[in-house]
């Protein structure tokens, strides 16, 4: 794997702005990139608020060591699919997993 490529995939929801002077964080490319998927397509009034939800969705932070980070973005790219996406998947397969466990399912 090239150095210049670590952890930067071209996605088809990248914005088409400078690198230098896009509108957050100054050229964070997959800032902009992350935030321009999220964004809806069409006008809502849904909104964020304070930040931790939106609709029926709670956002966590989650911090993974450069090691795990690095793993889930090669088995995301594998999968054709984004980290958070992959990670999200995961968390809802162990909780199905666990409320069979526990005998809720």
């Amino acid at each position: 794997m090239a150095l210049g490529s670590l952890g930067r995939r071209s996605s088809k929801h990248r914005s088409e702005q400078p690198e230098a002077g896009g509108p957050v964080g100054g050229g964070d490319d997959e800032l902009t990139s992350y935030l321009a998927a999220l964004a809806p397509e069409t006008v809502d009034t849904e909104t964020t608020g304070s930040g931790s939800s939106f609709g029926n969705a709670q956002v966590y932070q989650l911090r993974l060591q450069l090691m795990a980070n690095e793993q889930l973005r090669e088995l995301a790219a594998e999968r054709q699919t984004s980290p958070q996406a992959l990670a999200t998947e995961w968390v809802m397969q162990r909780l199905e997993w666990e409320a069979r466990q526990r005998g809720m399912m």
